[in-house]
């Protein structure tokens, strides 16, 4: 399997990726809704895209985009209620949802809490089907966007190394499970992932540089560093200490 290749743009600091990141939002989001009426996203978790919500929040990004053309979905949800701190959803809504007084229909969130999350993944491609248009049974139609972020381990979304989800050819979301780190979570699968118009990875830190240099430059290992199994189309949003041992890339 080819390594994404792609493009990455780099940015000063976590704070400048946050803002460029919220403007490539508000680009994808205009061009979709002038394209095609409306803009279907699925946001990611993680304290990095958490900054991104509260930008979209404010005034200067908040009133450039038609949030009432906007279907939010999630790359994936820990199997938590969605009061609790760790929840995708939660973070998103505090940070961005509800300010901005959407019709709860345009929300479509994992229900991840519940313990059947064979179900709950079944049921989140039928949503998905629905929102969409397109029969539930068939190929993944293609959201305009999937935001995402990267673990240090090389996961994305809930896809973690050498897990099962991984493989899965043809659903659309899985439940999976990982016991390093332990976690229970629903995800998108790479079919539905790479099928995206657009694929936006945001990382940020230096925590994260070792990681990131093997995920783009480094031997192919899909299994151990899953990020490799994105679309060759991916956009790398980073900030300069996650970049810091990459020969590619660009400043943004």
């Amino acid at each position: 399997m080819n390594r994404p290749q792609g493009e990455v743009r780099v940015f000063a600091d976590a704070e400048e990726l946050g803002r460029g990141a919220a403007r490539e939002f508000v680009r994808l989001a205009q061009h979709a809704v002038a394209a095609r009426g409306r803009f279907t996203v699925a946001l990611a978790g993680g304290s990095t895209p958490r900054r991104v919500y509260e930008l979209l929040a404010e005034p200067e990004h908040r009133e450039a985009v038609d949030w009432g053309r906007v279907e939010f979905f999630w790359g994936d949800e820990r199997a938590v209620a969605p009061e609790h701190p760790d929840s995708n959803y939660g973070m998103a809504a505090a940070a961005l949802l509800f300010k901005l007084a959407l019709p709860p229909e345009r929300i479509h969130r994992i229900r991840a809490e519940r313990p059947d999350r064979d179900a709950v993944a079944l049921e989140y491609q039928l949503e998905i089907a629905r929102a969409l248009g397109v029969p539930a049974d068939g190929p993944p139609p293609p959201l305009d966007l999937i935001l995402l972020g990267m673990g240090a381990d090389g996961h994305t979304a809930s896809l973690f190394p050498h897990t099962e989800a991984l493989r899965e050819p043809h659903r659309w979301v899985v439940p999976n499970h990982a016991e390093k780190p332990r976690a229970d979570r629903v995800t998108l699968t790479f079919p539905i992932i790479n099928g995206a118009r657009a694929i936006r990875v945001v990382v940020a830190g230096a925590e994260k540089a070792l990681t990131l240099m093997a995920v783009l430059e480094g031997p192919s290992d899909p299994e151990g560093l899953p990020s490799q199994r994105l679309s060759p189309d991916v956009v790398w949003l980073v900030d300069r200490p996650a970049a810091r041992d990459l020969a590619g890339g660009r400043d943004a």
